[in-house]
C-alpha cells in the first residue's frame, strides 16, 4: 500500500489531550538530560549486541560480590540496568508511535500537495480569463520558481 486518502481531523480538545499527554510523559521522566555531539561520541555505545554482555556482567557481579571492590555501587549498576532496560521497551514503542505520524505526516501533506496542485493549475487557467486571478497565480507559482531557476546538476535527477 503506497499510500491511502487520510480522512481524519483532531479537534481543539484532542490536540490539547495529546499534548497533555507528552508533557505527562516528560513529567514521569524529570532524569531525561540532552547530549551534545562530542557527549554521545565519547561514551559507551549499549545496543541489542552489548545488551547479553551487560545482563551476564550484572549477574556475575551479583552472584560474586565479594570480588569486587568496596568502591563498586553494585545496587547503582542494578539500578543502571533497570533503567536502561525500561527505557529501550519505551523507546521501542515511541519509535513505533513517531514512525505512525511521520508516515502519516507524509501521506497527508502529499494529499495537501497533489490537492493544491490542482487548484494552482485551475488557477492558472482561469487567470488567463478572469480578472484579478493573474497575482495569485504568480503568488502561487512562486512555490516553483527557485526549482526552475536552479542549475541542475549532472546525476541529480532534478
Amino acid at each position: 500500500m503506497v499510500s491511502q486518502n487520510i480522512n481524519a481531523t483532531l479537534s481543539p480538545e484532542d490536540i490539547q489531550q495529546i499534548k497533555a499527554a507528552i508533557q505527562t510523559i516528560q513529567q514521569k521522566l524529570p532524569f531525561l538530560i540532552n547530549l551534545s555531539t562530542e557527549e554521545r561520541r565519547k561514551l559507551f555505545k549499549m545496543g541489542d549486541k552489548s545488551l547479553a554482555f551487560v545482563n551476564n556482567s550484572l549477574t556475575a557481579a551479583q552472584s560474586n560480590p565479594d570480588i569486587l571492590p568496596a568502591t563498586f555501587d553494585l545496587q547503582e549498576f542494578v539500578r543502571d540496568y533497570q533503567l536502561a532496560a525500561t527505557l529501550t521497551e519505551l523507546l521501542i514503542a515511541l519509535r513505533q508511535l513517531n514512525e505512525q505520524v511521520d508516515d502519516t505526516l507524509l501521506a497527508v501533506g502529499s494529499e495537501a500537495m497533489s490537492s493544491s496542485l490542482t487548484v494552482y493549475e485551475y488557477v492558472k487557467t482561469a487567470a488567463k480569463k478572469t480578472p484579478g486571478l493573474k497575482s495569485l497565480a504568480e503568488q502561487l507559482g512562486e512555490r516553483f520558481k527557485a526549482i526552475r531557476n536552479k542549475p541542475v546538476e549532472p546525476g541529480s535527477g532534478s
